[in-house]
């Protein structure tokens, strides 16, 4: 409900109270209307201490329609933010069904680090030795591989292309 509503029917409600409707009764109405105020909008206009009824319905008026106001912005600001979340996707994840994407894969199918095979995770493997990544053998880890290493750059064993004297091709 909006305060021009509320105002509304607290005015016709205040007809049917002989107290409300003197001068003197001014003080208490202001304190009664800003009582059942909307928490956001009593905290705004309690401190004023207004108590000067129009005055008072007023100012609350303008509360109410200024904090729908930055309501609507945020919300609208956000519904922007959230259709912009797909810019530069243009297929977004429609193709997609059930984990597998455009190309067929599914969604999970990393490398296993421990034993080279695609479709699980490291954390996953079946296989409890490691996988040399070097030679391609079980037991041991690229680092501590024993095989002789072969360079990038010129095909000779006992170096790596970083290292390497020839000139880079």
């Amino acid at each position: 409900m909006s305060v021009a509503e509320y105002a509304a029917n607290f005015e016709s409600l205040c007809a049917f109270s002989p107290h409300y409707n003197t001068v003197e009764a001014e003080y208490d109405k202001c304190v009664k209307f800003e009582s059942g105020l909307r928490p956001d909008i009593k905290h705004l206009i309690g401190f004023s201490e207004i108590r000067d009824f129009p005055t008072l319905v007023n100012k609350s008026r303008i509360c109410d329609e200024d904090g729908r106001a930055k309501s609507n912005y945020y919300k609208a600001m956000s519904d922007r933010k959230r259709k912009g979340q797909d810019r530069g996707k243009p297929y977004g994840d429609k193709n997609k069904k059930n984990g597998e994407s455009s190309g067929g894969k599914k969604k999970n199918s990393g490398k296993c680090y421990k034993c080279g095979e695609m479709g699980h995770k490291s954390f996953e493997c079946p296989k409890k030795e490691n996988k040399c990544f070097k030679c391609g053998r079980l037991g041991h880890k690229a680092d501590a591989c024993q095989e002789k290493v072969i360079c990038f750059n010129c095909g000779e064993e006992g170096h790596k292309s970083p290292v390497c004297k020839k000139p880079k091709k």
